[in-house]
């Protein structure tokens, strides 16, 4: 049960951050927390942490639903085995969101990691540390994950803002010196999350993806970390596995759109 909260807990922290440096509205009570405003993607207007009865959370529900609406958002809620009613999925739905899937969480020992995966002899993986850097991973970024270009951009001026030290770390990877993959790494909650793993679609089916996920894995490891976690899609699954994370918990999407 550990690993699960850990999972949930770097993943809602991770978003609570994005959102702060994005000068969202924010609430964080111990019984909701939410960061909704100021970004283009449902994903990152967001309530990711609800400790609910069953008389409070249509209330709730409906408050996140206002604060959409007056930021003119799209938004989201993430509903991971901790929160509570369990009813909350279909709750959503009655109110007006939609079930987008599962963001699937996954742990591993970071003691147990490969030292290697074959990956191309002309594939190099390197920190972000400036705004160039930053630049080729929104470059990468937004020619293969979510949203694309709105997403990538997105993203990358938040990491501008928070900075490339502290709890962040992120990583671009080059195949004979283009931009063709991403990674980021969040230190939290006593275990180091993977986000933004992303590979161009030129460039997939080599090896990159697991090689960009390992190089973060392993500098976190250096660090003293012990755990890594990461919400993985359906897609990305199998190369997850294949670096030993194992699956402990779903984490369902429900999604509302304005309009």
């Amino acid at each position: 049960m550990e690993k699960v909260l850990a999972i949930e807990e770097n993943g809602a922290d991770f978003l609570m951050a994005l959102g702060r440096a994005a000068g969202a509205e924010e609430r964080d009570d111990g019984r909701v927390r939410w960061v909704i405003g100021n970004s283009p993607i449902d994903y990152h207007n967001c309530v990711v942490h609800a400790d609910l009865t069953e008389e409070e959370a249509d209330g709730e529900i409906e408050a996140s639903l206002e604060l959409m609406r007056s930021h003119h958002v799209p938004g989201s809620w993430h509903v991971g085995p901790s929160m509570r009613p369990p009813d909350l999925g279909e709750r959503l739905i009655a109110q007006g969101f939609e079930y987008g899937g599962d963001d699937i969480g996954m742990a591993v020992d970071l003691l147990e990691l490969p030292e290697q995966v074959p990956v191309p002899a002309d594939f190099v993986v390197e920190r972000v540390r400036d705004g160039a850097g930053l630049a080729a991973w929104v470059e990468a970024l937004g020619s293969g994950f979510g949203a694309g270009p709105v997403e990538a951009e997105w993203a990358g001026e938040m990491y501008r803002r928070l900075g490339f030290e502290g709890p962040w770390r992120h990583y671009v990877g080059l195949l004979a010196g283009d931009p063709v993959a991403t990674s980021t790494s969040f230190l939290g909650a006593g275990v180091v999350g993977i986000y933004f793993v992303c590979t161009v679609e030129r460039a997939r089916r080599r090896g990159i993806g697991a090689g960009i996920t390992l190089a973060a894995l392993q500098e976190a490891r250096d660090l003293g970390w012990s755990v890594g976690v990461l919400g993985s899609s359906e897609m990305g699954y199998p190369v997850y596995r294949r670096l030993g994370f194992e699956e402990y918990c779903r984490i369902g999407l429900y999604e509302w759109r304005p309009g």
